[in-house]
């Protein structure tokens, strides 16, 4: 039944809206819409969920709105309508909409701009007998007055928007000398990156909290193994990944806010923090490719 009203929002004046073309206004100087979706970005965005699509540089290209009706659909047949919604609405897509705000007004911008939306899109859908809403935190299109449950999504989308947006946060922490912080992060973008592959392969991730672990179990179900039928230098990377981890999993023991001030505690500066940090989004990055490749 929710698959079937879902089809609803495959409307090209709705599809306008989710691709970021039109907007309602302003808050804080902020225009109200959605992030605008190039088609580059809607390839990659199908790719993430699972419909790998390339982008036609040459020519060939579809239109936006096709782009974005084609993974609605793909979504509506694969129960992953939940997880698109929250994935286009979710705060870390305003980011270069909401950057030069303060703490208060990305808060009132953002709420602001989703309700905003809702009604708009509900507008839409209001002679079909159907409303577009937020229930327990996801995005639905239910019948108007009708009372629905919905369970909150245990799995959240993983992808360069989200790698972006944990990295800034760190870089912030960088910035403010709050180095620990920044570290915190980096481990927690690996040890997330490593979570959401491993689940796409319906496995289950250690338990154990030892990010070598997870990153064994990716290994493993992505044959990252090195290999002497390939480039040696291809080889000579993969095992320079691993000494990356190796190190932030250590500096993260040793430096990082999740532990005590230690006496042989050692105090990294900014530079070594930068370089901690763009280890991180460079090896979630791959990790990511790895996982979306096409074999």
């Amino acid at each position: 039944m929710m698959n079937e009203l879902y089809k609803l929002l495959k409307n090209k004046e709705i599809i306008s809206i989710l691709d970021g073309d039109k907007t309602f206004g302003q808050i804080n100087d902020v225009q109200i819409s959605m992030p605008y979706l190039s088609g580059p970005d809607l390839c990659a965005l199908s790719t993430t969920f699972g419909l790998p699509v390339e982008y036609g540089w040459n020519g060939g290209a579809l239109s936006r709105w096709m782009y974005l009706d084609n993974l609605l659909e793909y979504c509506i047949n694969n129960n992953k309508m939940q997880q698109l919604l929250s994935c286009l609405f979710a705060k870390n897509k305003f980011i270069d909409k909401l950057k030069n705000l303060t703490t208060e007004e990305i808060e009132e911008t953002y709420a602001e701009t989703v309700n905003t939306l809702i009604k708009q899109i509900s507008g839409i859908l209001y002679f079909s007998g159907n409303e577009f809403t937020l229930v327990n935190k996801q995005f639905i299109v239910k019948p108007i007055n009708a009372i629905v449950e919905v369970e909150a999504p245990t799995i959240k989308v993983i992808d360069s928007a989200y790698i972006k947006g944990l990295s800034e946060r760190a870089l912030v922490d960088i910035d403010n000398s709050n180095y620990d912080s920044a570290i915190t992060k980096c481990r927690t973008l690996l040890e997330e990156v490593f979570c959401y592959v491993i689940e796409l392969k319906n496995e289950k991730p250690s338990e154990n909290g030892d990010i070598g672990s997870l990153y064994k179990q990716v290994k493993d179900l992505y044959d990252m193994h090195q290999s002497k039928d390939i480039d040696k230098r291809i080889n000579m990377l993969l095992s320079g990944l691993e000494k990356i981890l190796t190190a932030i999993s250590q500096m993260r023991n040793n430096d990082s806010d999740a532990h005590g001030v230690g006496s042989k505690r050692i105090r990294i500066q900014d530079h070594h923090a930068r370089l901690f940090l763009n280890a991180s989004i460079m090896m979630s990055d791959f990790i990511l490719a790895v996982a979306y490749r096409k074999d």
